[in-house]
């Protein structure tokens, strides 16, 4: 039976197996397990490929995030504007700093927070935007950054879905104060377990999430902040060291991916495709479609049966979740990404699907859809 799944990992990792497991093998043989040298070095590397000042690494995405905010000094009492059609590490680390996330409404054809909406939203508690590069397409970051210094507001760009990509000619993370990325073994830079960074050329900020992801202290046993424990595992480090070279050649393989699939299914009723950028280079995480007549998840069920793993990404909004209920956003306070959680859909999409297995998906998607949209 076919079984083509959203994201397989195993593929890649045979590719380059040697060079991995020769690099994991040296870290083990060292004993450095903890802030080894492979640490600092991809650090390097990783600052390199960005075109930024700084790179300090940690233990996840959601810390990223967390520690950005902190060395802002962002707390207590401020409300930081972003997007509810995301994954809640974006709020989460909001919520855990203390303080308060404002949502703005997405573009329904990007995706993406819609800049034409966050000025409504600006107070005078307002500190940041946390704008996310979803599906690895970047935001209007032109648009954001003109607003954020017309209001003196600390701009902290989400990239986890996003390694790579582009706008106006620089990477996403490098645009606003600090990037944020996730190294989730899912992300276009994927380690074996959980990693992050945050990047920066502001050197103020580099020192202080430095040392608060490393219990607070700029000096061993000596404390000025509360801090975290969220240092990247060497191992992980190692790993992404060999990774790292890899990744345009990776984004590129999606992007072909991509445009076979935007051809094949550019006249399948009952979807809407992804669009193409006129600004910018998406590096596709996803390949997410929109799903019309609220038939989403019995698509997502027959191709299931045919084989086809698909994954929504996201069913709830942000708004609406239980976490979120003291906020008292109602159904319908957003309706863009409300309307988005019940349609999209993302389809099979990583560098190493094969050209075979691409038309496999492409031809299961357009008979399920011919089937439930009745048109054969």
């Amino acid at each position: 039976m076919i079984n083509i799944s959203p994201f397989e990992a195993t593929t890649q990792y045979k590719s380059i197996a040697d060079e991995i497991e020769k690099n994991v093998c040296a870290v083990m043989a060292s004993g450095r397990y903890i802030m080894g040298p492979q640490v600092k070095e991809f650090e390097i590397q990783f600052a390199q490929y960005l075109n930024c000042e700084q790179v300090i690494s940690c233990n996840s995405g959601t810390d990223a995030l967390h520690l950005a905010l902190r060395a802002l000094k962002i707390g207590a009492g401020d409300e930081v504007i972003t997007t509810p059609f995301t994954f809640i590490a974006t709020t989460e680390a909001i919520g855990i700093v203390g303080a308060t996330p404002v949502f703005v409404d997405v573009e329904l054809d990007s995706y993406n927070i819609d800049t034409q909406l966050i000025e409504s939203k600006i107070t005078e508690r307002t500190k940041a935007i946390i704008p996310v590069h979803l599906y690895g397409r970047p935001c209007n970051m032109t648009a954001i950054m003109e607003i954020a210094r017309k209001y003196n507001l600390k701009v902290i760009e989400d990239c986890a879905q996003a390694t790579g990509a582009t706008w106006e000619g620089k990477k996403v993370g490098t645009i606003g104060d600090v990037g944020c990325f996730s190294f989730f073994p899912t992300k276009n830079l994927g380690c074996f377990g959980d990693g992050g960074a945050i990047a920066t050329s502001n050197a103020e900020i580099a020192a202080r999430a430095e040392y608060l992801r490393r219990h607070g202290g700029k000096v061993k046993y000596h404390h000025e902040e509360l801090g975290l424990n969220s240092r990247l595992d060497t191992l992980q480090a190692a790993v992404l060291l060999v990774k790292l070279p890899y990744l345009d050649q990776w984004n590129a393989a999606r992007k072909a991916i991509t445009d076979f699939y935007l051809e094949a299914l550019s006249t399948t009723t009952g979807i809407v495709l992804p669009q193409k950028l006129h600004q910018g280079n998406s590096v596709w995480n996803q390949f997410t479609v929109r799903v019309l007549g609220g038939k989403r998840d019995i698509i997502q069920k027959s191709l299931q049966a045919k084989g086809i793993g698909s994954m929504v990404y996201y069913p709830i909004p942000l708004h609406l979740q239980e976490v979120h209920a003291d906020l008292n956003y109602v159904e319908g306070s957003l309706p863009v990404s409300e309307q988005l959680s019940h349609e999209v859909l993302s389809i099979p999409l990583f560098p190493e699907l094969e050209s075979s297995a691409q038309q496999v998906v492409v031809e299961s998607v357009k008979e399920v859809m011919a089937d439930i949209y009745c048109l054969q």
